[in-house]
């Protein structure tokens, strides 16, 4: 089986409007390797290149530019082939409100997104008024 194909076929992995997949999860879980992370919370560092947002719980991040720069290396990473997760401590609101965040980067309207990360991800993915009101802001 294509390492393609069993990064498709995890837990947490959804795809994107234009088909790239990129995963979500809490950090701290065993997870397959991956080619390049986003940590959006304290904790464990995998062995992978990655790249640290300042984002408290249950919040949006701290430096929007900041965080916008990240997603957006995050989506040019996925884009190239890069194997991309996305983590926080709990892998539901602010892995959720990332995922949102890609998946509207990536064209899907800003209207849709909450929706699609549920449906896609998990049911209580995006957990905040002020992660869903950041998200209508980001396009």
């Amino acid at each position: 089986m294509s390492d393609e194909r069993v990064w498709a076929e995890q837990r947490g992995v959804v795809v994107l409007p234009s088909g790239v997949a990129v995963r979500g999860r809490r950090i701290g879980d065993p997870a397959s390797p991956a080619d390049f992370a986003l940590l959006l919370a304290d904790g464990p560092v995998p062995a992978w290149p990655h790249r640290r947002i300042r984002w408290p719980d249950f919040w949006v991040p701290v430096d929007r530019a900041d965080a916008v720069d990240a997603l957006r290396e995050a989506l040019r990473r996925a884009h190239g082939g890069d194997r991309v997760e996305v983590a926080c401590r709990g892998g539901t609101g602010r892995t959720g409100t990332a995922l949102a965040a890609l998946a509207i980067l990536d064209g899907l309207p800003p209207e849709r997104a909450v929706d699609w990360v549920r449906a896609s991800y998990r049911p209580r993915a995006v957990e905040t008024p002020w992660q869903k009101r950041w998200l209508r802001r980001l396009a």
